[in-house]
């Protein structure tokens, strides 16, 4: 194997660790610095990392993991699946932002799981026609904006968003609560094939990780944080795109959601997302694009001229100001890259920017200079 395949034979490893949840795996991390380091550290030295302790380093030295790695990896190769570790550029940064993001995702796909617009259609899987005409009206009018679609491809609300999204040539990704050998529900095989080529399918499962009830809230934690906005359609109380929604507002994700009749089952979720105020109430695709302000500007509009500040600022202050007055409004994700500032340091950084008047805050997490 050449050093990328090691890099990745071990990164799958390390998802293999017994009692090692994504959160120690990073921790492990961070200490030794590649997941091939903590296959080669001693059990002294890992029983000295935070929240490890003697009985987790004993486990990770005495694992017998590699073989049933290299056995998904060979699956892998097979099906040219990417594998994105938490590390690497092309992993969902918006996903990574939230602390319980998984350490490894397994991809399937063409689409940029970066792109500048993200939002996530989630909604029941007893769709009405009234909810099936929202979702495509949706899509039809983010399809303008080349939005990326994201979903769960589940019955109802979600294979409607994918379809539309393949009929008006936007890309969309199917989050799966399994693992890439296996299709749920079956039926919609030949929609997640096209997908492929337009879009793709991205999961946290192994090959061998079979269809299972607890697995689907997990997996809603995906279409969440790798969103900048989670559309509710349709939903009953109780449902799962509900909790999709609660997640979201957790992340600090923008929720949106369409109003129903008061008699109608399928939309008391929604209502009660309004009442309790944990979703934003949109009649349609315009006042989506209004809220999130991605309305397209006007043609042979003239760039705003460069702004001069005479405030003293910090070295990190002036970097943030350049990129703002060159771009205007940013999505906190792109200043991060950008600056190349840490989330803790950025976070401080806006802040006090903030409150200073020199930038506001917009919806999407995104700011602008004042």
């Amino acid at each position: 194997m050449n050093t990328a395949s090691d890099q990745r034979l071990y990164q799958v490893a390390l998802t293999l660790l017994p009692n090692i949840g994504a959160v120690l795996a990073k921790n492990l991390i961070a200490y030794c610095g590649s997941a091939e380091k903590v296959f080669k550290t001693s059990k002294s030295k890992l029983e000295r990392i935070p929240l490890i302790g003697p009985d987790r380093a004993e486990s990770i030295v005495k694992a017998n993991v590699m073989a049933e790695a290299e056995a998904e990896m060979k699956f892998i190769e097979e099906y040219k699946i990417q594998t994105l570790f938490f590390t690497d550029k092309d992993y969902p940064q918006r996903l990574k932002e939230c602390g319980d993001a998984p350490m490894l995702l397994f991809y399937r796909g063409n689409a940029d799981l970066n792109a500048e617009k993200v939002v996530g259609i989630v909604g029941t899987r007893r769709a009405t026609e009234y909810g099936r005409e929202l979702t495509e009206k949706l899509v039809e009018k983010l399809s303008s904006l080349n939005v990326l679609i994201v979903s769960g491809l589940a019955y109802g609300i979600d294979i409607v968003a994918h379809q539309a999204s393949l009929e008006h040539n936007l890309k969309t990704v199917g989050v799966l609560g399994h693992g890439m050998n296996t299709i749920y529900p079956s039926q919609h095989t030949s929609v997640a094939k096209k997908m492929i080529a337009q879009g793709g399918l991205l999961t946290e499962y192994k090959s061998t990780d079979e269809m299972s009830p607890h697995k689907f809230p997990a997996r809603n934690r995906i279409v969440a944080g790798m969103s900048d906005a989670v559309v509710v359609v349709e939903s009953k109380l109780g449902g799962g795109a509900l909790l999709t929604a609660n997640i979201a507002n957790s992340y600090n994700r923008d929720v949106f959601t369409f109003p129903g009749r008061t008699t109608d089952r399928m939309s008391e979720g929604c209502n009660f997302l309004v009442k309790s105020y944990k979703a934003a109430l949109i009649e349609n695709g315009d006042d989506l694009v209004k809220a999130m302000l991605w309305e397209n500007p006007p043609d042979g509009k003239k760039a705003k001229p460069q702004r001069q500040l005479n405030l003293s600022l910090s070295e990190d202050e002036q970097k943030l100001f350049a990129l703002l007055n060159e771009k205007g409004e940013v999505e906190i994700d792109h200043i991060a890259s950008e600056t190349g500032l840490a989330s803790s340091s950025l976070a401080a950084i806006l802040l006090e920017m903030e409150m200073n008047n020199i930038i506001t805050s917009l919806p999407g997490k995104r700011y602008k200079l004042i």
